[in-house]
C-alpha cells in the first residue's frame, strides 16, 4: 500500500505552506516519485502544487493532483451526503496512489468552504486514505497558553476521530515565547511537536507582488530587484536628514511622485547600504524628470521603482492588506521556508515517524537533498574568495537561508555590501573581510614567507601574494580560520588550486592531488576521476587516484566498486596504455586487498550487467561499478562532459581529494547550484570522518 501524508490544520492563517514544503523536502530526500494530492481546491491557481511541480520537477498530471473544487464539494454533500462526498474523494485519491511511491496529501484550507465541521472531513478522508496525519495550528499574535491550548487540543481532536498523528506542529509564534511553548507542549503531549517561530520574511510581499495587486507601473528595477520582499513600509512627508533617519532595512519608501529628493535620497542610502531598501512606490500619479530618474538608475542599478494614481493614503490600506505567499516566482521564500523547518524541526526523527522506505534509485535531486542533510549536520564555515561576484553572493543566499554553513566572504566589503543590497542578499550573519586592509595580512605574509624561504620569497613579496583572494582563503584555511575553501568562479583552476598545493599540500598517505565528479544520472549516481587535473597519470599515481576516488565515495554515501578502465577488458588487450592500467590494478589490489576493483576493464563492461555476464562473468565489480577511474585526463574530461550532454546527467564537482584540507574549484561557467552543491561538498570534506567511512587497509 502506498504511503501517504496528510498536512491539515484546524482553522486558516496557519502558515501551512512552511510544514507542507518541508514534508516534501523530506519525502523527496528519500524515495524518487512523490505524488501531490489536494482533495479540495478553490478556483484558480495553486499556487503551491506550482512551487512544488517546479522545485521537485514533478511529472505528476495537474489534473490528477485535485479531487474537486469547493463548490461541487458543497453541492454534492448538500445533495447526497457526506458519505458519497468522501467515496469519490476516495476513488480520485487511489488512481493517484497507484502511480507513486508516495502521497503528500494537502488537507483543506478553512477560508470561506461552506463545509461544515471541516476538521472532522479531513480527519475522516486521512482515515479513508490510510494516511498519517501531521495538524498545524497557527499562532501568531496569540499568547502562548492560548496557543499550547490549541495545540492539546487539536491533538485531541484528531487523535479522538482515529487517526495516526505522526507529529504536531505549532507556527507562526512570536519568538520569545517559541522555547517555552515547545517545552510544555513537549511534556504534554505523547506525539512530538515542533513550534516555529513567526518569519517576517514568509510574510513579506515582494516588490513584483504589490506591483501586481496595485496595479502599479515599474518605472525603473529589474526581475531581480521585484523579487526583493517589501518588509516595512516607510512613508515619506517629512524633510530629507528626518526621512533618512526612517528608513530600515527592506522597506518599501511610499512617498508621493514629486518629492524628488526622497527617490534620490533612498536610492543614494540603499547604494551605500545604509540601509538597503526593496524599491520605491510612487503615489498621486507623478514621476520624477528623465534627469532625476536617469540619477536615480545609475545611483541603485535594478532598484525598483515604482508609479500608482492613487494618494497615499487608500495606497497604505491596500498595502497593509497584502501577505506574501509561497509561489513558484519567489523561489527565495521557498528557501527561507525550508530552512525554518529544517532549524526547527528534527526532520531526522520526523523521517523515521513517516517511515518510507528508501528507493533503490539514487536521483541527482537526492543526491543533492543528502549533500545539504549532511553539510547542515555538523556545521562548517567555508571561506568564499570571489565575494563580489553575483552567483557567489546568489549561492551564499540560498547557503544561508537554508542554514547549510558559516561562511566568509573576501573581497571589498563597501563592493560585497552593495551588490548583496542590489541583490537583497543578507549578510548579516556573514564575515567579509578585504584581503587588502585585513589585519591578518601581516601575520599571513609571514607565515607564506616561511613556507616558501626556499623558493627565495621574502616577507615584503609574501604581503603582496597574500593579498591575492585565493591564497589569502587558503591561508585562513591552513590556519583554522575556515575549514575549506571554494573559488573558480572567475579564476583560472590554476590561480585556485596552486596555492592550495603551495601552503596546504597534500595528505601523507597522498601521493598527489586528484579530482573527481560525481555523474547524478536519473537512478544512480557514479563517481568518475580524474578528469580535472592529472593528464596523463603514471601506474603508481593511477592506483592513487583509484584509492582517493573510493574513499570519497564511500564518504559521500557511494558503495566503491572500482573500474579501472581501459580499451581492453581482462587479459585481451596489451600496449603501454593497457599495461598501465593493469600494473595499477595490481598496486591497488597489494595495498587494500578489501577493495572491490577490476581492471582493466572497458565502460561498458563496468557498467552494464548483460555485456559484463560475456565479458567478465563472475566479477564483483563489471556491470555494476561505481567509481570508474579513466588511464588519462583526455579521456576522462572528455568522457563525462558527454555522459553530461548526451545522457543529460548532472555532474557535480570537480572535487579535489588528496589535500590536507579541502579547496575546490568550480567552474567558471558554474550555476548558482553548482556553487551550493560544492560548498555544501566542501564542508563535508572538512568533518572527521566516522571509522566507518575510512577504507579497509
Amino acid at each position: 500500500m502506498t504511503r501517504s501524508v496528510y498536512v491539515t490544520g484546524i482553522d486558516r492563517g496557519d502558515g501551512r505552506q512552511v510544514v507542507e514544503l518541508g514534508v516534501m523536502e523530506l519525502l523527496t530526500r528519500q524515495v524518487d516519485r512523490v505524488g501531490v494530492f489536494r482533495p479540495l481546491v478553490h478556483d484558480g491557481p495553486d499556487r503551491l502544487f506550482d512551487l512544488l511541480r517546479a522545485r521537485y520537477r514533478l511529472t505528476q498530471d495537474p489534473a490528477t493532483v485535485y479531487g474537486m473544487d469547493y463548490h461541487e464539494a458543497s453541492a454534492l454533500q448538500a445533495e447526497q451526503g457526506t458519505d458519497e462526498l468522501v467515496s469519490r474523494l476516495v476513488d480520485r485519491f487511489h488512481a493517484v496512489a497507484r502511480d507513486y511511491e508516495v502521497v503528500l496529501v494537502l488537507g483543506t484550507d478553512f477560508a470561506a468552504t461552506q463545509l461544515p465541521d471541516e476538521l472532522a472531513l479531513n480527519a475522516r478522508l486521512a482515515n479513508e486514505f490510510g494516511a498519517s496525519v501531521i495538524p498545524v495550528v497557527g499562532g501568531k499574535g496569540q499568547p502562548s497558553e492560548s496557543v499550547r491550548a490549541e495545540a492539546r487540543n487539536a491533538f485531541r481532536a484528531y487523535d479522538g476521530l482515529g487517526c495516526d498523528v505522526l507529529a504536531m506542529v505549532v507556527n507562526r509564534v512570536a519568538g520569545e515565547d517559541r522555547e517555552t511553548i515547545a517545552e510544555r507542549l513537549a511534556a504534554r503531549l505523547p506525539v512530538p511537536c515542533y513550534v516555529l517561530p513567526d518569519e517576517p520574511a514568509l510574510a513579506a510581499p515582494t516588490v513584483a507582488q504589490i506591483t501586481h495587486a496595485l496595479g502599479a507601473t515599474v518605472v525603473l528595477g529589474d526581475d531581480a530587484g521585484l523579487a526583493r520582499d517589501a518588509l516595512d513600509f516607510v512613508f515619506g512627508g517629512a524633510m530629507l536628514p528626518n526621512f533618512l533617519d526612517a528608513l530600515t532595512p527592506g522597506c518599501l519608501v511610499v512617498t508621493p511622485g514629486d518629492r524628488a529628493d526622497l527617490v534620490v535620497g533612498a536610492l543614494a542610502a540603499h547604494s551605500a547600504g545604509t540601509p538597503p531598501i526593496a524599491g520605491v512606490l510612487l503615489t498621486l500619479d507623478e514621476r520624477p524628470t528623465d534627469a532625476v530618474l536617469t540619477l536615480a538608475a545609475r545611483l541603485a542599478p535594478g532598484t525598483p521603482v515604482i508609479s500608482v494614481p492613487g494618494n497615499s493614503f487608500p495606497t497604505a490600506a491596500e498595502l497593509f492588506a497584502l501577505e506574501g505567499k509561497l509561489n513558484a516566482a519567489t523561489p527565495r521564500k521557498a528557501e527561507t521556508a525550508l530552512g525554518l523547518f529544517e532549524r526547527h524541526v528534527d526532520t531526522t526523527d520526523l523521517l523515521k515517524r513517516i517511515s518510507v522506505a528508501p528507493s533503490g534509485r539514487v536521483t541527482p535531486m537526492m543526491f543533492e537533498h543528502e549533500l545539504l542533510e549532511q553539510a547542515r549536520a555538523d556545521r562548517r564555515r567555508v571561506v568564499l574568495p570571489e565575494g563580489t561576484e553575483e552567483r557567489v553572493l546568489r549561492a551564499a543566499d540560498v547557503l544561508l537561508r537554508r542554514d547549510v554553513c558559516d561562511l566568509t566572504l573576501l573581497g571589498d566589503v563597501e563592493t560585497i555590501r552593495k551588490k548583496a543590497a542590489d541583490l537583497s542578499v543578507d549578510l548579516r550573519d556573514t564575515q567579509l573581510i578585504d584581503p587588502q586592509t585585513s589585519e591578518l595580512r601581516d601575520d599571513f605574509a609571514e607565515k607564506y614567507a616561511a613556507l616558501r624561504a626556499h623558493k627565495g620569497v621574502t616577507v615584503e613579496l609574501a604581503y603582496d601574494v597574500v593579498s591575492d583572494v585565493n591564497y589569502f582563503g587558503t591561508l585562513m584555511v591552513q590556519e583554522g580560520l575556515a575549514d575549506g575553501m571554494v573559488s573558480g568562479a572567475v579564476h583560472s583552476t590554476a590561480a585556485t588550486i596552486r596555492p592550495a598545493f603551495e601552503i596546504i599540500k597534500t595528505k601523507p598517505d597522498a601521493s598527489i592531488v586528484s579530482s573527481v565528479f560525481f555523474m547524478c544520472l536519473a537512478d544512480k549516481v557514479l563517481v568518475y576521476g580524474d578528469c580535472a587535473v592529472n593528464p596523463d597519470p603514471d601506474a603508481e599515481q593511477l592506483a592513487d587516484i583509484a584509492v582517493q576516488s573510493a574513499a570519497t565515495a564511500a564518504r559521500f554515501g557511494v558503495d566503491p566498486r572500482i573500474a579501472m578502465l581501459s580499451y581492453s577488458t581482462g587479459t585481451s588487450g596489451s600496449g603501454a596504455d593497457v599495461d598501465k592500467v593493469r600494473e595499477a590494478t595490481k598496486l591497488v589490489r597489494e595495498a587494500h586487498p578489501a577493495l572491490r576493483i577490476e581492471g582493466p576493464i572497458q565502460y561498458d563492461a563496468a557498467v552494464e550487467p548483460s555485456v559484463a555476464a560475456t565479458k567478465l562473468p563472475g566479477s564483483e565489480v563489471a556491470g555494476q561499478a561505481t567509481v570508474l577511474i579513466f588511464p588519462d585526463l583526455n579521456t576522462g574530461n572528455n568522457t563525462y562532459k558527454a555522459v553530461q550532454r548526451s545522457a543529460g546527467a548532472v555532474a557535480v564537482g570537480p572535487v579535489l581529494q588528496g589535500l590536507r584540507k579541502p579547496v575546490n574549484d568550480l567552474s567558471r561557467g558554474a550555476l548558482v547550484s553548482d556553487i551550493v552543491n560544492t560548498v555544501a561538498i566542501t564542508a563535508i570534506q572538512s568533518q572527521v570522518p566516522a571509522p566507518t567511512e575510512e577504507l579497509p587497509a
